[in-house]
């Protein structure tokens, strides 16, 4: 049985140390880390994954950024502990974090990922939105919390200040 709750500021080594264990070397390098650097996650919608031993089988995070003058959601990282892939942990973490941030009031997510995995979650490509280099476009995908919300967004993404 997994249950998700708010990640907790004193849970934030364990959700880094399983980030270290499942993403590559040098992730931070990355240019979606640097629209994270000094910005706060958004509000309330970072998540962990418990096992029913209390276990973190999972995590996700989400931050502000901005396209032009409209706001956004970034989504990652998500992760799943090695011993927990494959029994829908990501999936439960992506499907109820989505649902919290459209109750949030917020209009749109967008991530930098794998096509194939994000789009049974209803991710579609973001061809006019550009993610810092160095960002494989074909990987920038986005998600509508609400009818409509990408349409005519268009431009870089910036952090959000």
């Amino acid at each position: 049985m997994i249950k998700l709750s708010p990640e907790q500021p004193e849970e934030g080594w364990e959700v880094e140390t399983l980030y270290d264990l499942c993403f590559a070397p040098g992730r931070e390098g990355l240019s979606s880390y640097r629209l994270r650097d000094g910005v706060a996650p958004a509000e309330g919608l970072s998540h962990v994954a418990r096992d029913e031993f209390g276990e973190l089988a999972g995590a996700i995070r989400y931050w502000p950024v901005r396209i032009g003058p409209a706001r956004a959601l970034l989504l990652g990282p998500v992760a799943v502990h090695p011993t927990r892939q494959g029994e829908g942990v990501g999936g439960l973490l992506i499907r109820e974090s989505l649902a919290a941030a459209s109750a949030g009031g917020w209009a749109r997510v967008m991530l930098v990922g794998d096509a194939p995995y994000y789009v049974r979650f209803g991710f579609t490509p973001l061809a006019n939105v550009e993610m810092p280099p160095p960002t494989n476009p074909a990987r920038v995908l986005g998600f509508e919390l609400q009818d409509g919300a990408w349409n005519g967004i268009t431009g870089k993404v910036t952090k959000d200040a």
